[in-house]
């Protein structure tokens, strides 16, 4: 399975104050002269030669980001305005007392209302995680070392190695068992071995930190030191056993399901019977061992790291994961460290730190009150209307591609017609059914991490669950889901900027039309191709159709690769290219539905602004953004996203829709030559 969202930065816990939904084709011009303010742009900066300037540069201009963020930009203003709703949703919840205990008001109440509570989390010291620790602590002998990692994998702490059930990429009715690379405490495997000046003083950072951390936890300063060189060496030799981000985008190079014999023999030192039975696993076979290299590192490490480097790496990946939610000491030290990644200045108010953890632990609960409040069944079909308007463009640029054959043209089709729709929340909400909370936070997410966990592995032996959602409903955000062959669009998405009811059909469908089109064409991009109508991992492109769709997804890919972010960075076209083929899908998509949705009206001038330029206008609006520099490279190296100015500037200039509705001419730096030209679906 594979999530491919629309946003670079989950802002998930967003709120949806906005007037609900309604049909594009009815929405009222008077608001679109509102939603584009002349004053956020730079008009003395032509659109052919840099359009996110011309766009968004008054608003670059005034616009400074504020202490606790590492970026800025449409998505987290909205966001940042939303979470006021939640905030005093959440705040009613704890201050109720005539709650029924175990209700859903009840529960995200306790849930919050024990994370504000600063006082009691400076009482409980070491306390929450001293159950972690003291199962690392005890470790006798590396042959007890698998039932150590599921111990920690029960509770959603991830060293060693990832363990989940997922549907089985080449039979989607069937959910088996995935085990994959994991346990590095860096954002990537890259951060290890990279050897330019800023990966070096990062991974010194990281040891100092990993140092103090073990000091707060009551170590020994030499001791302390000791421990996170240890720590440091088997992360690092994890880290060179690992795929790197660009491989692991490749599911055929990922797909290794073997018998549970083959296993055992691919880690003889690993003891599978234990760490299953710890799991709570009865009943498998087989398991989708991911990356084998890796594993077999692993069996390697098992034999030749002493007993008390595990010890040091499980009680390191305990502290890790609690610090934040511990004493303000010990957050104040995951934060410091976390600026060298973020940039950001000061921590975020308390309150925002619970409503995030609120919403990761029990979105659904969040979601379901969010819902029945601010988000109508209305709304729901609205939008599902404008999908709809948006499938029927995307299939009639299948039907007329001059480069695919009719047979694979024919699968295409087919895949689009089985495009499962899920709009605003799922149909059945989550119960938290055995959710136990007590007075700790920690403590509580522990138990809302094991709630979760058992529900994964509950899941083998049973049908797929089709109709399951990976985001909360009040996420800003929208995802595809190439094993459920799912566009998926969650209530906290369908808003401004990318949707309001006031504004013309040129603003609407620059904005959500452009996401909606979007996450369709990641069924398309040069990962969800490969997946068919039933979101079976299977080659359904006949040889030369393959070879063309390869050669136009290259140039997308060398474009992208062009481009310096900072000092000698560069862009990572293949570790983007997904995402990069699906904004220039989408909005080629989203430009025909809204050409054929507004064909024979007039084309009536809003701020001096045709139809055609306020679509184009509205898009780039949606990418305003300003990143600080610490950021911006921590995405640049890990994230499947391009940043902001690249997600418009590199689309545009290959479509020549966006060059005719400003008048661009060949040579400008917003026109690519025609022989350079990207264009797929």
């Amino acid at each position: 399975m594979r999530v491919l969202s629309w946003n670079a930065i989950a802002l998930s816990a967003s709120f949806s104050l906005a007037t609900p939904l309604a049909p594009a084709h009815a929405a009222g011009r008077s608001g679109a002269g509102q939603a584009l303010d002349p004053a956020n742009m730079d008009t003395t900066c032509s659109p052919c030669r840099d359009f996110f300037q011309y766009a968004n540069g008054g608003w670059l201009k005034r616009t400074q980001i504020p202490a606790a963020f590492s970026t800025w930009g449409s998505f987290s203003a909205l966001a940042e305005r939303n979470r006021q709703g939640l905030h005093a949703l959440l705040e009613a919840a704890r201050a109720n007392r005539t709650a029924k205990p175990g209700s859903d008001i009840a529960r995200l109440g306790s849930f919050y209302g024990t994370c504000m509570d600063s006082d009691e989390a400076e009482r409980q010291g070491l306390k929450p995680v001293q159950p972690l620790l003291s199962v690392a602590d005890d470790l006798k002998d590396v042959s007890e070392l698998p039932d150590k990692i599921a111990w920690f994998h029960v509770s959603s702490i991830g060293p060693l190695f990832s363990f989940r059930t997922g549907q089985d990429p080449k039979r989607s009715d069937l959910v088996i068992t995935f085990a994959s690379q994991g346990g590095l405490g860096l954002p990537d495997r890259d951060y290890y071995v990279r050897t330019d000046s800023a990966s070096v003083a990062l991974r010194t950072a990281y040891l100092a930190h990993i140092a103090r951390t073990y000091e707060l936890a009551g170590s020994e300063v030499s001791q302390a030191r000791h421990h996170a060189e240890r720590v440091m060496a088997l992360e690092t030799a994890l880290a060179r056993a690992s795929m790197t981000n660009v491989q692991r985008r490749d599911p055929v190079a990922t797909y290794h399901k073997m018998p549970l014999d083959s296993v055992r023999a691919l880690t003889p030192h690993f003891d599978w019977a234990a760490y299953l039975r710890g799991r709570g696993v009865t009943a498998v076979d087989s398991i989708n061992v991911t990356q084998p290299d890796f594993f077999r590192a692993v069996d390697g490490l098992v034999t030749s790291t002493p007993l008390d480097d595990w010890k040091a790496y499980l009680r390191w990946k305990a502290l890790d994961d609690a610090s934040p939610m511990l004493t303000q000491a010990f957050a104040e030290e995951a934060f410091s460290f976390d600026q060298r990644l973020t940039g950001a200045k000061a921590m975020l108010p308390r309150w925002q730190r619970c409503l995030r953890w609120t919403d990761a632990d029990l979105g659904d609960l969040l979601g379901k009150a969010y819902v029945a409040k601010y988000f109508p069944p209305v709304a729901r079909q609205r939008a599902l209307e404008l999908v709809h308007h948006l499938e029927a463009a995307l299939g009639e640029r299948i039907a007329a591609l001059d480069w695919m054959g009719e047979e694979t043209r024919r699968q295409a089709a087919i895949k689009l017609k089985a495009f499962e729709e899920r709009i605003g929340y799922p149909d059945e909400w989550r119960d938290y059914a055995g959710l136990e909370l007590g007075p700790s936070l920690y403590a509580n997410r522990l138990s809302a991490h094991q709630v979760e966990v058992k529900r994964n592995i509950d899941k083998l032996g049973k049908p797929v669950d089709r109709r399951e959602w990976f985001m909360s409903a009040p996420t800003v955000n929208a995802f595809y889901n190439s094993s459920l062959n799912s566009i998926n669009f969650p209530a906290g998405i369908l808003q401004a900027p990318f949707y309001d009811a006031s504004w013309d059909d040129a603003m609407n469908y620059g904005g959500i039309g452009a996401v909606i089109g979007h996450e369709m064409t990641h069924g398309f991009d040069d990962h969800g191709r490969q997946f068919d109508a039933q979101g079976n991992l299977r080659d359904w492109w006949t040889a030369d159709d393959a070879a063309h769709y390869k050669e136009r997804a290259e140039r997308v890919a060398d474009q992208f690769s062009g481009y310096t972010v900072l000092d000698t960075l560069h862009l990572n076209g293949k570790l983007t290219l997904g995402e990069n083929i699906a904004d220039l899908g989408g909005l080629a998509v989203a430009y025909a539905a809204f050409e054929k949705t507004t064909a024979g009206k007039p084309r009536t001038k809003v701020n001096g602004f045709t139809p055609e330029q306020r679509f184009f206008l509205s898009y780039a609006r949606v990418w305003r953004n300003l990143q600080r520099d610490e950021a911006l490279r921590t995405q640049v190296q890990t994230n499947q996203h391009s940043p902001a100015m690249w997600r418009v500037n590199e689309p545009l200039s290959n479509l020549s829709e966006f060059a005719k509705a400003f008048g661009c001419k060949p040579g400008d730096p917003m026109v690519r030559p025609d022989d350079k030209r990207a264009r797929i679906w």
